[in-house]
């Protein structure tokens, strides 16, 4: 790892790493700049077709990881398993281009497969200062850890694994803070909603976003995953978290950290890297954190969501006439009629996973929620790792998600995407730990509400969107 280069004048963490990167430097348009890690996934074939296709080769395959993820088998860890023939043979092509690249990879069967954006930072992949791909829009989620992370097209992650660099131009910066303590019931996904609600689907367009204050620093790892994850739901070109002592006793020990003399020499960079003081953001957010409720979406964006103690929205109140459609088009879909309290909503399924709210942390606050209840409408729990799975089984929640009348699957994006046999069915209602609320996300004509995981786990024993705080002992 280099050093950071030296400069007078304040810096953001952001411009810190990217400086740091940039190995073709333009007054306007875009930089080339270095790429650290590449993460792929079983949908990255056309990349890799393209490569043989010109006759290129992986130039640092060192620095590359693969997993499958997107369309692998949530009922077995076999690619017999699949939903379909042409998916079967999308996972053996992933391991024929891992082979082919000399690209690590932790395959179906493998004890550390998953969901990439889970693998990364439990592997010790994920590192501050670094910057890594992946074609993934959801990449942002290793900026917890204090990288610079974004999705890329497949042409983009052909450019990435033959030059080991990108052309990419220069996002303006925002810092969001987060003052005060949460309170009890209220988690990462809730802050990550409420900040999207309140600067709109398109709020940190063009600006990577950096996320701080006390309520942030208190939160650990993988809820700040949680919350960087889904920075590109406000349309940001990534989002980080500051490294500090937390970061450090989560990386340390990790595979593919660094130890010994680096690892004491990678930290005292890296303490380096948060922002210093003085340093000017192009746009400034504030929330309060003890005013955050448990939140829950009610249309067809991740920016239509409210408190669970909130009502449907009216689209006569909305602020001008292209909200007002848009909210009438959500609600038509949506199957809701306006002023109706959303602790009213009856839901028919609960989905809990995805990269976005499927580490151990996640399942464990479902779990406090569902220990000694029943779920009364069909519930689901993907693990976003085998780790996470082991490790979930290893403290006994596998038997609570049971008892409950959970189904425990095998890792994978699952749901989510519902690309690998796994759906809602067309009019179904489901509450969703995932990431988006998308017209046909999770499956034709399926009404996804997104919450917390703990707020799945309250939906699920009363069979409609509950304030969580109410089962709370």
């Amino acid at each position: 790892m280099a050093n950071l280069p030296h400069s007078a004048a304040p810096r953001t963490m952001f411009d810190k790493v990217w400086d740091r990167h940039v190995i073709v430097a333009r007054d306007e348009g875009p930089s080339l700049i270095y790429i650290d890690r590449d993460i792929i996934h079983e949908g990255s074939f056309h990349a890799f077709a393209d490569m043989k296709r010109r006759g290129y080769s992986v130039r640092r395959p060192r620095q590359m990881f693969g997993t499958p993820d997107h369309y692998v088998p949530t009922t077995g860890r076999e690619i017999g398993d699949a939903a379909t023939a042409e998916i079967a043979r999308m996972i053996r092509q992933f391991d024929e281009n891992m082979d082919w690249g000399g690209i690590r990879s932790f395959r179906l069967r493998d004890p550390r497969q998953g969901i990439v954006h889970v693998v990364g930072p439990e592997q010790g992949i994920t590192l501050p200062g670094l910057t890594i791909v992946c074609s993934d829009s959801h990449t942002s989620t290793h900026g917890a850890l204090g990288a610079i992370a974004f999705g890329i097209g497949q042409s983009e992650n052909m450019h990435v694994m033959a030059t080991q660099t990108l052309w990419q131009a220069r996002p303006k910066t925002m810092r969001i803070s987060v003052s005060g303590t949460l309170a009890r019931g209220v988690h990462a996904k809730d802050v990550i909603l409420a900040i999207i609600g309140k600067i709109g689907a398109g709020g940190a367009g063009g600006h990577a976003i950096e996320y701080a204050g006390p309520a942030v620093r208190a939160m650990s790892i993988e809820q700040r995953l949680t919350i960087c994850n889904m920075s590109i739901e406000a349309a940001a070109r990534c989002g980080m978290v500051a490294p500090d002592d937390t970061t450090f006793q989560y990386l340390h020990g990790r595979p593919f950290a660094p130890s010994g003399e680096e690892w004491d020499r990678a930290v005292a960079q890296w303490r380096a890297l948060p922002t210093d003081d003085g340093a000017r953001f192009d746009t400034e957010v504030a929330l309060e954190g003890h005013a955050i409720a448990p939140m829950v979406t009610w249309g067809t964006s991740p920016e239509d969501t409210a408190p669970i103690t909130g009502h449907v929205p009216d689209p006569a109140g909305a602020p001008d006439a292209g909200r007002r459609e848009s909210t009438a088009k959500a609600l038509n879909y949506m199957g809701l009629t306006p002023g109706t309290p959303l602790a009213d909503v009856a839901i028919d399924r609960v989905f809990i996973g995805s990269c976005t709210n499927s580490r151990l942390e996640d399942l464990r606050a479902a779990a406090e929620v569902l220990r000694g209840r029943k779920a009364v409408v069909p519930a689901m729990v993907v693990p976003g790792s085998t780790s996470v799975k082991r490790a979930a089984e290893a403290e006994g929640l596998d038997r609570v998600f049971r008892e409950a009348g959970f189904e425990w699957r095998e890792s994978g994006c699952s749901m989510c995407a519902a690309m690998n046999g796994d759906f809602v069915k067309p009019q179904e209602r489901c509450a969703s730990t995932s990431n988006r609320n998308f017209i046909g996300r999770q499956g034709p004509n399926a009404r996804t509400h997104l919450m917390s995981p703990a707020m799945a786990a309250a939906a699920a024993v009363t069979g409609r969107l509950t304030d969580v705080r109410r089962l709370l002992n």
